[in-house]
């Protein structure tokens, strides 16, 4: 039989039109609660099990690539599905739509909390928050910690990014960098796991269908992914730049927020330590209560958990100008903290697939990943000392500084919320959601009790 014949009888599977694509990202941006691991199921559902447009193997290529770098790593695969679908206008509808539901929850949330948060109920409400999300960053610390401490190289990494954070206060990037560094030149001492997959399934995926009857598609597609990258670019830094000549708040979150976006390797809790302390200790945009309110906020909206960071720039921009001002400040956090991704993906996509097979690049990984260990424990100390203890006071040992709690202020009613939290979440499984609702209701409850 001719290979026209062969076409005819069993023809490549069509790509979804470019309109089907744009209900099931916003169906995913919308959806998109429980952290990255529950976002990655959530897109692996639809686009791979139900609908089979990717093949599981080209999902997970880019899911390990899409972990090498800083920024939210389930936007970013989403932004590379939907360039290896449509090109650039998929990528940035896949990109901005699992962003944009959650970005504008989170704007209205930061609203509620500055014009409400005063009001006794409201104000027991998020203190029940604060201490779940405690509970939150362990469950952070124990998942991660499985996953990425393999040998005794890596705890001793992580043990060693821990104590620099925590009694030497050496920045977050440096930490981050030293690991990437030491797994980029010793591969071989960092076990490499991975994402696993089913891979059983041999269906062709419709993506691969039309790459096996199009080869050329990718090398097209490439020019306009490079312009789009320059473009990227170009939007992430003028606004920074002329931002920063003039002195104001607005300047100063631009330029914050632009550095948290080229260092937030390992996810949102790694780089929230840094954050805080910055936030709270150096700038004083916020206190170490509204972060973890913020945090609980973020938790509980569609999106990436770095929005977060959005609730931060918020209130930068409203204790300096009011509410317009915490608005235009929510706007800008969320433009310098996600353009870059795009940046990233676009300028890396026609090569993702020979760059994540880079074992060097899987060492630094590793090693990054064991770092993270160590930073998301800075983090649980540095939470769990201001949600359990009224006042912190700092020991001086030699160039050491590390914090102690004064344990006369213990909050009873904090730790009994955790224990709480922690039962829910990490016995009965009751997922975040429920878990965090349950603990507001319980800070309701516990409001008049002294």
């Amino acid at each position: 039989m001719a290979a026209e014949d062969l076409t005819t009888v069993a023809p490549p599977h069509a790509l979804p039109s470019f309109a089907e694509a744009l209900r099931v990202w916003l169906r995913i941006g919308c959806l998109s609660f429980g952290g990255p691991a529950a976002q990655i199921a959530l897109m692996h559902r639809e686009v791979v099990d139900e609908r089979n447009w990717i093949s599981d193997r080209k999902f997970l290529q880019g899911l390990n690539f899409c972990t090498l770098l800083p920024g939210p790593e389930a936007q970013q695969l989403a932004t590379y599905l939907g360039w290896l679908m449509h090109g650039v206008r998929g990528g940035l509808a896949a990109g901005i739509l699992f962003v944009a539901p959650g970005a504008v929850v989170m704007l209205a949330l930061s609203v509620m909390y500055v014009t409400l948060g005063q009001v006794p109920v409201v104000a027991a409400l998020f203190f029940g928050l604060k201490a779940a999300v405690l509970v939150l960053v362990l469950e952070a610390l124990l998942r991660v910690g499985r996953r990425a401490l393999k040998g005794a190289v890596a705890y001793a990494l992580a043990a060693a990014a821990f104590v620099a954070l925590f009694a030497f206060n050496v920045p977050f990037p440096l930490v981050v960098l030293a690991a990437g560094v030491i797994g980029l030149a010793f591969p071989q001492l960092f076990p490499v796991g991975g994402h696993g997959g089913n891979g059983g399934d041999a269906r062709p995926a419709a993506l691969d269908a039309v790459l096996a009857a199009d080869p050329a598609l990718i090398a097209r597609r490439a020019p306009a992914a490079r312009r789009a990258a320059l473009i990227a670019a170009v939007l992430w830094f003028w606004p920074v730049a002329l931002l920063h000549v003039q002195s104001g708040v607005f300047g100063d979150v631009a330029l914050f927020f632009s550095k948290m976006a080229v260092v937030t390797f390992g996810g949102a809790y790694a780089v929230l330590a840094w954050v805080a302390q910055e936030a709270v200790e150096v700038q004083g945009w916020l206190s170490a209560g509204q972060m973890l309110d913020g945090l609980g906020l973020a938790e509980t909206t569609p999106g990436p958990l770095i929005l977060v960071l959005q609730f931060v720039g918020f209130l930068a921009g409203f204790s300096a100008h009011g509410l317009p001002g915490g608005i235009a400040a929510a706007a800008l956090t969320t433009f310098v903290t996600f353009v870059p991704s795009f940046l990233y993906i676009f300028a890396a996509a026609p090569f993702i697939e020979r760059i994540a097979a880079r074992r060097s690049l899987a060492g630094a990984l590793s090693a990054i990943t064991a770092a993270v260990v160590g930073v998301i424990l800075n983090l649980a100390l540095w939470f769990g000392l201001r949600v359990l203890f009224a006042q912190v006071e700092q020991l001086a040992i030699g160039p050491a500084r590390i914090d102690l709690p004064v344990l006369t202020t213990l909050d009873w009613r904090a730790g009994l919320i955790a224990l709480a939290a922690g039962i829910a979440l990490l016995h009965f499984k009751l997922g975040v959601v429920r878990t965090l609702t349950g603990a507001a209701v319980l800070g309701l409850l516990l409001l008049f009790v002294r």
